[in-house]
């Protein structure tokens, strides 16, 4: 008996906590339905609210009867009570007056669904995976941010999740979202090649590869950051804050390199087959206790050339990451060799095309981020791992030594500019360092060959 009345009161227990945790918002025009909250077309973000629209005053989207609509991208932010994954789902269009095309990307520009279309009238629900994270571990330690994490980037570390909706006709008629505890989850580790980038036009292969994943049944928890090395990773408690929530049967994807090499000035027990491959060693020890699974990715190669050649410019720390992968039977993605033959393919003045502003020789623009985020999809179907089968379906095989025509990129641009001569969210941006009424950051200076987050 009193088993039974203890299983009866868990399962009850569960339900309520699980309602609890149910967050439902309603655009559409009409009294809210029961358990929904409405919100107006004109209601501003707001902590006291804990939900609303961001953006530059006065973007804001207009009513009609089954929800908001715009002519431009706009951005709603919502609080969650607890960090971890979430399953969003969104209810497209329903305009009767018009068709709608909708592109969402989570958070920083993590890019989630591309191109939604409906018809007049017509409904479409779409549902995807958000990682959210604090910078508090279990024990009390936080993790060490950089300034522009606590501007910028805010809102990558904060209680809160902020869609993009944009492309030509963003419509929207709700949204929910749901703990999602026991979902898989792939984890990004690196540095600014592939963190989720927060100023177009820069932009990282992190930031695009949730599209490519079915990402309403796996989570993908991009956790680099701009100027990374294995080591600061680790002593900035980084590290401790993944292994404080990965779960057995998760995944990490690691590609450092590009800051590592500047630690061999540090001394002689620095360098790509002394720390660098220590700390390689201990990354996927520290892993396969969690019982998580680790990819080691080689660093994607810089646009330098000699004698119409692409140059290595990473020494000795590609062959590093082939060898302990070797070593310890980790899957290997070879992005060096990948992109070296991409840019072979393309030639030192078209290559140019990836990068960043075509003057940025390490950081990449859309379609090099895209281009990269696709080399990584097939060198984990090359590798056979487990992430394969969350890959989507219509995927098709690429070969990096066939690069997409530029034309054929058609993600749309995000109003998040870097760097930003405003404020953190750069001009046309929404008001990331500035919820709550936290003090806007000083103005960089508007420099193109340096972009917001490197």
């Amino acid at each position: 008996m009193h088993r039974r009345l203890f299983f009866l009161t868990a399962l009850i227990w569960t339900a309520v906590t699980a309602s609890a945790q149910a967050i439902k918002y309603d655009f559409s025009s009409g009294p809210a339905k029961a358990g929904w909250t409405k919100v107006a077309p004109d209601a501003a973000y707001s902590d006291a609210a804990g939900f609303g629209f961001e953006g530059a005053p006065g973007v804001l989207p207009t009513a009609y009867a089954g929800g908001v609509k715009a002519t431009a991208p706009f951005f709603f932010t919502f609080k969650v009570p607890a960090e971890g994954n979430w399953r969003v789902t969104v209810t497209l269009g329903g305009d009767p007056d018009g068709p709608s095309l909708t592109t969402i990307s989570a958070e920083i520009r993590r890019l989630m669904v591309l191109h939604a279309a409906t018809k007049p009238g017509e409904t479409k629900t779409v549902s995807f995976l958000v990682n959210t994270r604090t910078p508090k571990l279990p024990d009390g330690r936080v993790v060490r941010l950089k300034p522009r994490e606590t501007q910028g980037e805010a809102m990558a570390w904060d209680d809160k999740i902020q869609l993009e909706f944009n492309d030509a006709h963003p419509a929207i008629g709700s949204i929910t979202a749901e703990r999602a505890d026991n979902v898989p989850t792939v984890y990004l580790l690196g540095d600014s090649t592939m963190t989720d980038q927060p100023g177009m036009p820069t932009t990282s292969w992190g930031n695009f590869l949730p599209i490519f994943f079915k990402n309403n049944v796996v989570a993908i928890a991009n956790h680099g950051e701009s100027g990374e090395a294995y080591s600061a990773f680790r002593g900035e408690l980084r590290l401790a804050k993944v292994l404080s929530v990965i779960k057995p049967g998760d995944w990490v994807i690691s590609q450092f390199g590009h800051n590592d090499e500047k630690e061999r000035e540090r001394g002689p027990e620095f360098g790509a087959f002394k720390n660098y491959a220590t700390e390689m060693r201990n990354y996927t020890r520290e892993f396969r206790e969690k019982g998580a699974h680790i990819i080691l990715v080689t660093p994607m190669q810089r646009h330098e050339f000699a004698d119409g050649k692409v140059k290595n410019t990473h020494d000795d720390y590609p062959d590093a990451v082939r060898a302990v992968a070797k070593e310890l039977d980790v899957p290997l993605i070879d992005l060096t060799l990948m992109s070296d033959k991409m840019m072979t393919t393309l030639g030192e003045k078209d290559s140019w095309l990836l990068f960043s502003r075509g003057q940025d020789a390490t950081h990449h623009d859309p379609y090099g981020a895209w281009e990269l985020a696709k080399c990584i999809v097939q060198g984990i179907k090359d590798a056979k791992v487990e992430p394969t089968k969350w890959i989507v379906d219509d995927f098709a095989p690429f070969d990096p030594a066939k690069p997409d025509p530029i034309a054929s990129f058609t993600v749309p641009a995000s109003p998040r500019r870097g760097p930003p001569p405003g404020g953190p969210g750069g001009p046309g941006g929404p008001r990331a360092g500035q919820r709550g009424g936290a003090p806007a950051a000083a103005k960089p200076v508007d420099d193109p060959s340096k972009p917001y987050g490197n």
